[in-house]
């Protein structure tokens, strides 16, 4: 029962690291916004890619725009924050638990 267990905490550890790398696109791409790069630049096509379909989705669900201010970025930061925070934490303990 310990590979299952040593698999699932692998897991959760690999999705935690991918969560964070993600958050620092967002965290680039919002920056990005501000300053408003070449759009032909190769990386800034990269991190929009990577960004904007995610943005898309949270701006049809929730009105984010305020003022003319776009939010999306930081309800997915707190999206990310959140899921790091309690789900993966939640995951790994339960795998824990149940497998022993």
């Amino acid at each position: 029962m310990f590979v299952y267990t040593n698999f699932v905490i692998t897991v959760a550890a690999l999705l935690s690291n991918l969560l964070q790398v993600y958050l620092w696109v967002v965290i680039i791409s919002a920056v990005m916004s501000w300053i408003e790069p070449n759009p032909d630049n190769p990386i800034v096509r990269v991190i929009s890619a990577l960004t904007e379909p995610v943005f898309n989705w949270v701006r049809r669900r929730i009105p984010v725009f305020f003022g003319g201010l776009d939010f999306s970025p930081v309800i997915v930061m707190i999206a990310i924050w959140f899921v790091q925070s309690y789900f993966i934490p939640t995951f790994a303990r339960l795998a824990i638990s149940g497998f022993n």
